[in-house]
């Protein structure tokens, strides 16, 4: 053996426990899904996108499956296919896509596909097989969504290419802009261009059954939204735009405090030295930082748990790590909760939205490839109650 490899078996290995981890409760799923699936007046669509919100597309579209949802809905059709290759049988649409994009893949693994434009259409219709679509409609976004002014003749082209058996018009479908603010008149003229878009595609002769509006805050507080489905995404991982339903967080991020030292007051702490100690105190090292997730503006605004206790994160966050001001001595390794539920006195992915000025959305699809990921599974039904 040369010096070199016995450097190397001599290395210690790093026990999963001492690594930063991001826990997944799929009970906490699965609640979600009976809440919502009870809330929508028709079939719940399971939005799975980003990888199931950062929390495992594969594991929330199971765990949706089995609580009430009836569908699935992705955006890109690179997201459809991992889906559909686990066996997954339900029906996904997915509505964000190149007008280049693989229409024939798409029918052939029995996909549904938005269609928002002319061009979109065209594509879909001279692909090889028969595509299921949903018309999409702008609804007051000016975002995705066939512009109004083109829509009777979006109808009417799908109309044709209907008839000539190259597609199947089986859905419309919208997106409210406004749905976390129940009250906005936005909502109220959403709903409108909704209803006057499946009136012009009745009257081109489509008789599309599937016709879908709301999203989470929708489904939760406006049921004229509602119509025979509602997508939802954010409400399945505990998010709730309109803050009206008591949902549950799936996840919890945890980590190490691998180092501490005792400072004296007014010892500066990071980069740019933006916090300085008010008194001798402890401070501790936590392997985490931007590139993991934590937005770097939460600076001087962030807790974190330490024995049931909130600590403030003091000086900027880095790219790697951050400092907690500790108060006292601690030991290495002792496991620091960033977030998770909140029901043990820990921040939440609520919280640290509103600290780095930014939406739950933003935070929980954000934790780097580097954090130790760990599912855990739902227990008998009967416990979820």
């Amino acid at each position: 053996m040369t010096a070199a490899e016995r450097r190397v078996a001599v290395l210690p290995r790093i026990a999963p426990r001492s690594r930063p981890r991001l826990t997944i409760d799929l009970a906490a799923v699965a609640r979600n899904t009976r809440l919502l699936a009870d809330r929508a007046a028709g079939e719940l669509m399971a939005v799975v996108k980003a990888d199931g919100f950062g929390h495992g597309a594969l594991d929330v579209a199971r765990t949706a499956l089995a609580h009430g949802a009836t569908r699935l809905g992705v955006t890109s059709l690179e997201e459809a296919w991992p889906l559909r290759d686990a066996g997954l049988a339900a029906p996904i649409l997915s509505w964000l896509n190149p007008v280049d994009a693989d229409w024939a893949a798409a029918a052939a693994w029995d996909v549904d596909v938005a269609v928002p434009g002319l061009q979109h259409l065209a594509a879909v219709a001279e692909a090889p097989g028969r595509h299921r679509v949903h018309l999409h409609v702008d609804a007051g976004m000016a975002r995705d969504g066939a512009d109004p002014a083109i829509w009777t003749q979006l109808c009417r082209t799908a109309r044709r290419a209907e008839q000539r058996g190259e597609v199947e018009v089986v859905g419309v479908m919208g997106h409210l802009g406004c749905a976390d603010d129940p009250g906005d008149d936005c909502n109220a003229r959403g709903r409108t261009r909704f209803a006057w878009a499946i009136e012009i595609a009745r009257a081109a002769g489509l008789r599309p059954r599937e016709r879908h509006l709301a999203a989470t805050a929708a489904t939760l507080t406006d049921p004229r939204a509602h119509h025979t489905m509602c997508r939802v995404g954010a409400g399945l991982v505990g998010i709730d735009p309109s803050h009206t339903a008591d949902l549950c967080p799936p996840m919890t991020l945890t980590a190490p405090v691998t180092q501490v030292r005792r400072v004296r007051g007014g010892t500066p702490v990071g980069y740019g030295h933006a916090h300085r100690t008010a008194t001798a105190t402890y401070l501790g090292l936590v392997p985490l930082g931007y590139a993991d997730g934590l937005p770097r503006t939460a600076s001087g605004r962030a807790e974190v748990l330490v024995r049931g206790v909130r600590r403030p994160v003091v000086g900027r966050i880095s790219m790697d790590q951050l400092v907690v001001d500790l108060g006292r001595a601690v030991d290495l390794g002792e496991t620091v909760t960033v977030f998770g539920p909140g029901g043990h006195g820990e921040p939440t992915v609520a919280e640290w939205a509103r600290w780095s000025g930014t939406i739950e959305h933003e935070i929980v699809t954000g934790i780097g490839a580097r954090v130790e990921r760990r599912t855990l599974a739902v227990p008998h039904l009967r416990s979820l109650a």
